[in-house]
């Protein structure tokens, strides 16, 4: 999509984020695989809320959710709530994560992410996962990313 996501309605910035995760926005399988099954439910400039029920695919031996897939899927909710603020694509600087409780398959999750600064290239945000039943918390996350000023269309894989 060549249009600015700033200078779309919230309407068509919404069906645009939602078709971008359902084609696996991440262009890799594992990453894919992890966010199998997002669905955004809020979406506005520097924010996004998102549902999320654990899949089979995103378990570790002990059958309980991934910690390698919490992480993921919070990078992807904070790449969403980066590129609203934003617009663009930037990569991650720094990234901290802390894990309360974990979740097991078919367990209902509720994902914040929020942006809480932006300074030029460098921007930073916020991550929650709840469980959605009961607000337990699971895991915060903070990022700091930076832009480079490439601007390749989202979407696109890297040719790296």
């Amino acid at each position: 999509m060549e249009k600015k996501l700033s200078s779309m309605s919230p309407e068509l910035y919404l069906k645009w984020a939602q078709e971008a995760l359902s084609k696996g926005i991440a262009q890799r399988d594992l990453d894919n695989r992890a966010a199998q099954g997002i669905q955004i439910l809020q979406l506005q400039k520097g924010f996004v809320r998102c549902n999320f029920i654990v899949p089979a695919t995103a378990l570790d031996a002990n059958g309980k959710w991934h910690v390698g897939a919490i992480a993921t899927i919070m990078d992807t909710a904070g790449a969403i709530a980066v590129y609203s603020e934003t617009n663009r694509s930037k990569v991650v600087t720094d990234y901290n994560i802390s894990y309360y409780s974990t979740a097991k398959i078919q367990d209902e999750i509720e994902i914040e992410g929020r942006v809480v600064a932006n300074k030029g290239k460098l921007t930073s945000v916020m991550v929650e996962v709840r469980r959605k039943d009961n607000g337990e918390l699971i895991a915060t996350g903070k990022q700091w990313t930076a832009s480079n000023d490439f601007r390749a269309p989202l979407g696109q894989p890297s040719k790296l």
